[in-house]
This record gives structure tokens, C-alpha cells and sequence, in this order.
């Protein structure tokens, strides 16, 4: 049998986007950390935003809290991350 060719359930699946999301931003943020260039820091902005328009989709979709209760907590660190980066270019 040939195998489904159909997008994954996992990664349609609010929970597993947000969390997919908040590894991008977290991964956008570390390289604006380290390379603190205006394109990497409007990067990491725009990953944050898509991150959190992410988790309130995961949101009103009102399954896995505990996972996406984890991942907001990892997405408002790397958002204090971005900040302080930023704050450092500005120096």
C-alpha cells in the first residue's frame, strides 16, 4: 500500500504548530542574540508574533494545556531574550 502523501495531523494540530512556532522563535532569538544585526532582531520580532498568534489558535483550541501552558512560558523567555539583545545593539 502506497503511503498517505497527506498533510500530518501533527503538524496541523494548533498544539503541535505552537509548539513548532516557539522552537523557530526561540532559534530566531538566539541568532539576533548572538549577531544582534537589525534584520536578525526584525526576524526574531516577526517569529515571536507568528509564535503567539500560534498559541492563541492552540488556545481556542483548548487541548494539551500543559504543553501549551510550557511553551508560553518558553516563548515569554525568549521574548525577555529578544529584548535584552536589542537593548544591547542600542548601547
Amino acid at each position: 500500500m502506497a503511503k498517505d502523501s497527506g498533510p500530518s495531523w501533527k503538524k496541523d494540530h494548533p498544539g503541535t504548530f505552537f509548539g513548532n512556532s516557539v522552537e523557530k522563535a526561540d532559534r530566531a532569538v538566539k541568532q539576533a542574540m548572538s549577531h544582534p544585526e537589525e534584520m536578525a532582531i526584525e526576524h526574531a520580532f516577526n517569529a515571536i508574533e507568528r509564535a503567539e498568534n500560534a498559541f492563541r489558535n492552540a488556545e481556542q483550541f483548548n487541548s494539551e494545556l500543559d504543553t501549551i501552558q510550557q511553551h508560553k512560558g518558553q516563548l515569554d523567555l525568549i521574548k525577555q531574550q529578544l529584548n535584552e539583545a536589542q537593548m544591547k545593539k542600542g548601547e
